[in-house]
């Protein structure tokens, strides 16, 4: 048995045993939004740890959208770190590096549209896999739920990407939900930490809001 299993037990929280891979994912992951939220181009370095973490784990819990979606946020991040450091000459801020903007009304309806119809088909292709291949996919937990944070999470990873304010609109919506998600796959330690992500991303919406107001 491995260090970085979910079966290698740190310390407990209401009975229910905390892991070392949980904690690590725990760490990094509140680092990467913390200096996302103050703008700092180097969170992305945190957050390609991050996914690396979160692919182990949920791959042990079951979660089989989470898991797929880290290769998929890897590749966003890596895109989003290259466009906060080499925005183009009218999308530079005071510090050389990518001016926060917001999305108009009709880009709005069009990534959520988008967003729901993901959700839908994925959820609904999770859900057939684990019925017709239980051996090769175990019947997942809460396929459509975990599917909508898929699809909320690549979402809000995008708009992320482009320094979108409207980011933090999504990734509220992203912890709130994952609360419920990682109460069902029996982790305890996660859902605390996605309380704190949920005042980090109150934080990161107040600093990018201002910078916003301050380019205008």
């Amino acid at each position: 048995m491995g260090i970085f299993s979910t079966d290698f037990i740190l310390f407990s929280l209401g009975g229910i045993g905390v892991s070392l891979l949980e904690l690590l994912s725990v760490v990094f992951g509140l680092a990467c939004v913390y200096l996302a939220g103050r703008g700092k181009s180097y969170n992305y370095w945190f957050g390609y740890i991050y996914s690396v973490l979160l692919f182990v784990l949920f791959l042990q819990k079951h979660l089989y959208s989470s898991m797929l979606l880290q290769p998929i946020s890897l590749t966003i991040a890596i895109y989003g770190h290259y466009r906060w450091t080499h925005p183009s000459e009218d999308e530079l801020n005071q510090e050389s590096e990518l001016k926060v903007s917001v999305l108009n009304n009709k880009q709005r309806i069009l990534h959520i549209a988008v967003l729901a119809a993901f959700a839908l088909v994925w959820g609904a292709f999770v859900q057939w896999a684990g019925k017709t291949m239980p051996d090769l996919f175990p019947p997942a937990t809460k396929p459509f739920l975990d599917a909508f944070v898929v699809a909320t999470m690549l979402t809000a990873q995008y708009l992320s990407s482009q320094k979108k304010l409207d980011c933090w609109g999504a990734w509220l919506i992203v912890n709130t939900t994952n609360v419920i998600l990682y109460i069902s796959a029996g982790l305890v330690f996660m859902p605390i930490v996605s309380a704190a992500y949920l005042i980090l991303a109150f934080f990161g919406f107040s600093s990018w809001r201002k910078q916003w107001r301050t380019q205008q």
